[in-house]
């Protein structure tokens, strides 16, 4: 039930008040009993009034009931009843409100038990029909989309349940809808914010991960070996065509190793024939004799 609004409170008093001070006045001038039967009477008034002199707030709708029968649906704003006759059955919020709800332990389609969190946003499109056709729309609002969480989790394999999140609170809203529609209420969406497994399952479908990543990465590399492979053959048959060019590749691996810090140079003496490099390893050779050879002494 709603909270008592503090304008009823205020006329109440304000009455009571007014009333009362009439009420003493006639005390004065008039018999104590006239007095006190007035007094009973602007107290009377004023509870009337209090019971009389509603207020709705913007987001709340009131279902007013006149001697048991639907009458109308009053709000937002000021509003009166008739006391005794009229009575309010419901405030009914109309603004969207989120629910988490929850399935535990609930089998799969492959027989796997999981734990699944999700939040449902719903309003109210039809205060008539919330208050009149189910006893308590919030409750009846949750339990309908626990069953049908459960339902939908049946039916679904693990593996699209982990990968197909949006489309299962798509399906559940869909569900949902149906079932809460004759109560006057609109499903707006069904997030599933977690899906709990057993702890063993988790660990194996870890290493299921990792042993399919490590497949990859070998097929990558294998690929990219033939790849590489493919270049060598396609390279060595433009050498065999072009002698110049294998020679000016050869020099330019011989000067490669030279740029580093080694010393020597190991090269096969056929290459070194096929390239003509003996003059020039021989030059090379003489120029690092004559540089080492100690200076004479003078005299």
């Amino acid at each position: 039930m709603r909270r008592p609004n503090s304008f009823s409170l205020l006329i109440f008093f304000v009455i009571l008040f007014f009333g009362e001070i009439v009420a003493y006045h006639l005390y004065q001038v008039a018999d104590v009993f006239f007095a006190t039967v007035f007094g009973l009477a602007v107290f009377f008034v004023a509870l009337v009034a209090y019971s009389a002199i509603q207020v709705a707030d913007q987001w709340e709708r009131v279902i007013v009931l006149r001697l048991g029968k639907f009458k109308e649906i009053k709000g937002p704003g000021l509003f009166f009843l008739i006391p005794i006759v009229d009575t309010v059955a419901y405030w009914v919020d109309i603004r969207v409100i989120a629910a988490s709800f929850k399935a535990e332990k609930t089998l799969t389609k492959d027989t796997v038990p999981v734990n699944v969190d999700a939040v449902l946003f719903w309003k109210v499109v039809d205060p008539k029909n919330a208050a009149l056709n189910v006893a308590d729309y919030v409750s009846a609002i949750n339990w309908a989309a626990q069953t049908a969480l459960r339902d939908v989790i049946g039916k679904t394999m693990l593996s699209e349940m982990l990968e197909g999140r949006e489309q299962i609170g798509q399906e559940l809203q869909k569900i949902i809808d149906e079932r809460t529609e004759p109560w006057g209420i609109n499903v707006i969406s069904v997030e599933i914010k977690d899906v709990l497994i057993p702890a063993n399952l988790e660990d194996a479908m870890s290493m299921q991960a990792q042993a399919e990543r490590e497949r990859q990465a070998r097929v990558i590399l294998g690929d990219s070996e033939r790849q590489v492979a493919l270049k060598f053959v396609e390279a060595a048959e433009i050498y065999a065509g072009n002698k110049t060019a294998f020679h000016l590749r050869a020099m330019n691996m011989l000067y490669e190793g030279l740029k580093t810090n080694s010393t020597i140079v190991v090269v096969p003496s056929s290459a070194a024939e096929s390239m003509q490099l003996g003059a020039v390893g021989g030059l090379a050779g003489l120029f690092g004799e004559t540089k080492a050879a100690p200076a004479e002494p003078k005299g």
